[in-house]
């Protein structure tokens, strides 16, 4: 069997990018251990409401281990707000620091694999293009042999792009945004079926409650899609992607093993 550590911003991407994928691992019997960034608290006032939803989360995706480096959320938008008292936003922190925190629980689970994020950060967010470089540093300094970052198809985003306005959904479904999230399909190396596990990714995505829209629009959407039954989610929700950078183009592959 072999061990895959999941490193993500904040509590609640774990579901969004690599929910199924997860399950999917530890219902094979693989080792599977989550790592966030951040806390999810953009103000120190916020209290652990978010880290106890990504408890309860990783318990219904199987994680084995669960971690928070513990900086705090740095926002989303073009206010970058100081560093609260006695902590760094994760945009400001120290690479190399930050690098070797996740490399030690790296080399302390000997990890096969590491899901991380992509160069642009899906769509631009400060701390998800953190996690690209962090990722990658740590990877090299454990010398861990695969690294395979989230992705969505950006043709997918900008197909409903449509419906996004109208719902007024946020990043990255905005239709400008769209166009440059994310990943090219022609360049996605891993799709992984997660049919199988929609339930797992329904329930995780239930847990992260005070996420769950910030329009009324959107908190009805996301609250009917939480509703549906696992099979109807499945067929909306089939399957998560990925990009190995190290490999080339070709046969997409069905496995993050693989």
């Amino acid at each position: 069997m072999s061990t895959v550590v999941a490193f993500h911003a904040h509590p609640d991407d774990e579901v969004i990018l690599t929910g199924g994928t997860l399950a999917r691992a530890a219902a094979a019997g693989h080792r599977v251990v989550l790592v966030t960034a951040t806390d999810g608290r953009v103000n120190d006032d916020d209290g652990d409401l978010r880290l106890n939803e990504l408890r309860t989360s990783a318990s219904i995706l199987g994680v084995h281990r669960l971690e928070c480096l513990g900086y705090a959320d740095s926002g989303y938008g073009p206010v970058f707000y100081p560093d609260p008292p006695g902590r760094v936003r994760f945009g400001r922190a120290d690479v190399d620091q930050a690098a070797g925190r996740l490399a030690e629980i790296l080399r302390e689970e000997a990890a096969d694999v590491l899901l991380s994020y992509e160069r642009n950060g899906g769509y631009g967010h400060r701390d998800h293009v953190q996690v690209h470089h962090v990722g990658k540093r740590a990877a090299e300094l454990a010398a861990t042999p695969r690294v395979l970052e989230a992705t969505m198809p950006r043709e997918l985003l900008v197909r409903i792009g449509s419906v996004a306005r109208r719902l007024r959904l946020p990043a990255p479904y905005e239709p400008e945004l769209a166009r440059t999230a994310y990943a090219p399909t022609a360049t996605i190396t891993h799709r992984i079926n997660v049919f199988g596990f929609a339930r797992h990714k329904r329930d995780a995505m239930a847990a992260h409650r005070s996420q769950i829209g910030n329009s009324a629009a959107a908190a009805r959407l996301f609250g009917l899609l939480l509703r549906l039954p696992p099979q109807a989610s499945g067929a909306l929700f089939p399957f998560e992607w990925f990009v190995d950078p190290a490999a080339s183009p070709g046969a997409v592959r069905r496995d993050i093993f693989d």
